[in-house]
């Protein structure tokens, strides 16, 4: 990826779009949300390979993201909590905590930030 300079942002072009970020949410993505993105989207998609693979019937999964972040500390990410709402059938509680770990040890965007950021995974099953 290439990012160019902007007055108030950095911007590269994709294969699906120009990507806009910056320091001031009125010009762009800030980097943090990206990267809570990047780990919750890449944890929701191994999760539901993970449940598919062990044969549950996942039709849907909606992750809420909360994020704490330390202003002492550059304001850097210190925890990421997120929950999982899982739609699906038949879908037993324990068999779903152990998908869960079983995704957090297979998502490069979790393992990345293993050890600096503390990831918290909770669920609801609808």
């Amino acid at each position: 990826m290439k990012f160019s300079m902007g007055e108030n942002a950095f911007e590269t072009e994709t294969e699906y779009g120009k990507l806009t970020v910056s320091g001031n949410e009125e010009y762009g993505y800030r980097p943090y949300q990206l990267m809570v993105s990047a780990i919750a989207v890449c944890s929701g998609g191994v999760l539901r390979k993970v449940m598919e693979k062990q044969r549950m019937k996942v039709e849907d999964i909606q992750i809420e993201a909360d994020v704490t972040r330390e202003p002492s500390e550059a304001n850097r990410l210190t925890k990421i909590a997120l929950h999982y709402t899982i739609k699906g059938e038949e879908l037993k509680e324990s068999r779903v905590e152990k998908a869960i770990d079983l995704a957090r040890k297979n998502c490069p965007m979790a393992q990345t930030v293993e050890g600096r950021v503390e990831l918290e995974e909770t669920f609801t099953l609808v």
